[in-house]
């Protein structure tokens, strides 16, 4: 009996085979790099919610009367047979349908069993018509979920997967799965404009859920990423001067969008080549900076605020080089457990103003102001500063703040070194030229000066006005001595 030969492969095919014969020993799945992090039609899948209702439609009284509903809802899969379940409060006006809503996942699952009482923002959009839907966008563990958060960055870990990292599904699918949610709800809802608001995690979750969910119109973040700068994609370079700064590193800033996964990347296998391909592969997901062109056709509203001292929006001057056209409002030294500078805005109303501009323009006399220009030139030991906004654009009010030598983007130093109480002056503006303008002294001996400036415009919504404040594109400038 003649034994039969065994089976062969054209050399070219090696690779293949290898790896195949890799990914069936290895046992979990690495997602392909064309795979998209979200299936939107799955995300618009009412009938895979699996509700559960808590508290049904029921009328709660108050200064502004609603109707209110809770539920928890299969937001999906982590993995397989590991279920997303998060609840969901919906508000509705006491007497007719909202048409659009209001979208925030800033709350906890104890505090959504409570009826919601409507603050005097949320009680002038539910007069005009407008729902609120309130869901949650939390650590598993802050709620007894300790151990489901830790298998999924392990499992995110081992594969770079991003299906199993909660920044970069759960959390942005939440709040796609809780528009489906109450858009399901037909007796009490009606389409229309959906605005998501959130500092933190729920400012970075709805900045990526917007790029993919085309049902939200507005987005409005604090202290989260924006931009794709060289730290967050995990170029070498940009880390080899972060790691040669002093001081103790925070676990967020060098993060791509959330904390910092390279270290628990790299024990578990993965090569630094690795992590720039994971990153540059999945940054047009997650990124408000890549997707503006989109944004702007479908006529987003977008409005920032990163804070100026913030470990998770860490890299304000190459963001400022790079997208001078985000509109983002610098509150000196605000970020993360920063308490803001004493000559801060203390009346800024931003959210207030864009939530009512962006349901109801009708109703809103004047405009939140559109990114200016900057210019700058050394002269005679001094920086002299230009700010220009467009010609249909007119801001009340300029002043400028600034820093000297200020430590590299997301550096310890960056974040513990705050803009001195006395780095701030008024701007004079100049009709003629149509421009703000300043001098700023240099110190001696500083090699570098970051800088940028604020302006007022103010608004008003049924009588009753709204400071609003944009900034500059923060700036950052070598000085030769």
């Amino acid at each position: 009996m003649r034994r039969s030969k065994p089976t062969t492969f054209p050399r070219w095919m090696t690779p293949y085979i290898f790896c195949i014969w890799f990914l069936i020993l290895w046992g979990g799945p690495v997602a392909p790099a064309s795979e998209p992090v979200f299936d939107m039609a799955a995300i618009q899948d009412a009938n895979t919610l699996d509700i559960e209702v808590l508290q049904n439609w029921h009328s709660v009284e108050g200064l502004s009367a609603t109707r209110q509903k809770l539920v928890t809802i299969n937001v999906g899969d982590l993995w397989e047979g590991q279920q997303y379940r998060i609840p969901v409060r919906m508000v509705v006006p006491a007497n007719q349908k909202a048409t659009g809503f209001h979208l925030t996942g800033g709350s906890t699952p104890s505090r959504l069993k409570r009826d919601t009482k409507p603050n005097q923002l949320e009680r002038e959009l539910l007069k005009s018509g407008v729902g609120l839907v309130f869901t949650v966008v939390q650590e598993p563990g802050s709620y007894g979920q300790r151990a489901l958060a830790a298998d999924a960055s392990k499992r995110f870990a081992e594969t770079l997967n991003p299906h199993y990292k909660i920044q970069y599904w759960a959390w942005p699918a939440t709040l796609m799965r809780a528009i489906t949610t109450a858009y399901a709800e037909t007796d009490h809802f009606v389409k229309g404009k959906v605005a998501v608001t959130g500092a933190s995690k729920n400012g970075a979750s709805p900045s990526m859920a917007i790029l993919h969910d085309h049902r939200m119109t507005a987005v409005h973040a604090a202290v989260s990423p924006i931009w794709d700068s060289p730290l967050r994609l995990c170029d070498r370079e940009a880390w080899n001067e972060l790691e040669s700064q002093p001081g103790r590193r925070s676990m967020f800033s060098g993060g791509n969008f959330g904390p910092n996964f390279n270290r628990a990347a790299l024990e578990a296998g993965h090569t630094w080549l690795d992590l720039q391909n994971f990153t540059a592969d999945i940054a047009d997901e997650v990124f408000i900076s890549r997707n503006l062109d989109q944004l702007r056709q479908r006529s987003v509203d977008m409005l920032f605020h990163p804070g100026t001292h913030d470990s998770v929006a860490y890299d304000l001057a190459w963001g400022g080089s790079h997208h001078s056209d985000i509109p983002v409002y610098l509150g000196a030294n605000t970020g993360h457990g920063k308490k803001g500078h004493p000559q801060g805005e203390q009346d800024q109303q931003n959210k207030a103003a864009f939530l009512l501009k962006h349901f109801h323009p009708e109703q809103v006399t004047g405009s939140l102001l559109p990114p200016p220009s900057i210019k700058h030139s050394i002269e005679n030991g001094t920086l002299k500063v230009t700010v220009k906004f467009p010609e249909d654009a007119s801001a009340e009010t300029g002043r400028i703040w600034w820093i000297f030598d200020r430590a590299p983007d997301g550096s310890p130093n960056y974040l513990s070194e705050l803009i001195p109480n006395a780095n701030v002056a008024l701007m004079q503006y100049n009709p003629a030229l149509g421009q703000w303008a300043a001098t700023i002294k240099l110190a001696p001996g500083a090699s570098r000066v970051d800088f940028f400036s604020n302006h007022r415009n103010t608004i008003k919504h049924k009588g009753l006005s709204y400071a609003t404040y944009l900034s500059s594109p923060y700036t950052r400038v070598e000085i030769k001595n």
